[in-house]
C-alpha cells in the first residue's frame, strides 16, 4: 500500500524592514492637558506602538510636533514640589530645578521633553527616538513644510 505523503507547509514570520516604514508627522496641542497623560500618548506615537508593523528592533515611530508646551498642566502641587536633579560631574555639582522655575525661565519645552524621555526605554534607540520629538512653547512652529497631521490626544 502506498502511504500518503504530507506536504510540508512553511510559515514565515513577517519582519518589517526599515525601508518599508514611512514615518508620519503629527501635530499635538497640549494646551490645558495634564502632563503625564499626554506624554504617555506622545511616547507611544514616537515608538510606533500603535502600528501593526511595530517591532522593537527597528524605529517604527512617527515624528511628533508639540505646541503650546508653556500651557501644559501638572496635577497636584507638582509644579512647585517636583524637582529635576542632575549632576555636572564636578565636585559639589548637584543641580536641581522645579517645573515652575523652568516656566519662568522660558524653558517649558524641557518639561515635556524630560517627561517623554522618562517613558522611553533606556536602550540604543532612545536618542534616535527623541530626535523625532519637536517641542515648541507657543502656538507657532517651523515644521509647516512637513505638513503635520493634527491629532487630538
Amino acid at each position: 500500500m502506498k502511504t500518503a505523503q504530507k506536504k510540508q507547509v512553511v510559515f514565515r514570520t513577517y519582519s518589517p524592514k526599515q525601508a518599508d516604514l514611512k514615518p508620519v508627522w503629527y501635530l499635538v496641542d497640549v494646551k490645558g492637558k495634564t502632563l503625564g497623560r499626554i506624554t504617555n500618548k506622545i511616547a507611544d506615537l514616537l515608538r510606533g506602538k500603535g502600528k501593526v508593523q511595530y517591532s522593537g528592533h527597528i524605529q517604527a515611530g512617527d515624528y511628533v510636533v508639540v505646541i503650546n508646551a508653556a500651557e501644559v498642566k501638572l496635577s497636584g502641587k507638582k509644579e512647585t514640589d517636583k524637582v529635576y536633579n542632575w549632576h555636572t560631574r564636578y565636585p559639589n555639582g548637584l543641580k536641581a530645578i522645579t517645573p515652575a522655575k523652568l516656566k519662568t525661565e522660558n524653558k517649558s519645552e524641557e518639561i515635556i521633553t524630560h517627561a517623554v524621555a522618562g517613558m522611553i526605554p533606556n536602550n540604543k534607540h532612545k536618542k534616535h527616538i527623541l530626535k523625532r520629538l519637536r517641542v515648541f512653547a507657543g502656538a507657532e512652529h517651523d515644521m509647516a513644510a512637513q505638513n503635520p497631521q493634527v491629532i487630538e490626544l
